[in-house]
């Protein structure tokens, strides 16, 4: 699957469709409700409020994972070649 770019607008359901390597970070975070039900609705941005968190910083720490992710996919393939 293709990294795709998340942002605070997103619900959770969205953000780990999208791609999973933000389950890590969200969880890190203390973010255990991203397998609840409302999870399918309510967004990144109103989640990290109810948590105490920034919801900025958070989108910045995810998709730093997604793009450090993807560098790395892409640096294996070069070296398979």
């Amino acid at each position: 699957m293709e990294n795709k770019i998340i942002n605070k607008k997103m619900s959770f359901a969205e953000i780990i469709q999208r791609n999973s390597d933000a389950i890590e970070v969200l969880l890190g975070k203390g973010m255990h409700c991203i397998g609840c039900l409302m999870a399918m609705y309510e967004s990144l941005e109103d989640g990290a409020a109810s948590h105490g968190l920034d919801a900025d910083e958070l989108v910045d720490e995810i998709n730093g994972k997604i793009k450090k992710k993807g560098k790395k996919t892409e640096t294996k393939r070069m070296k398979a070649k």
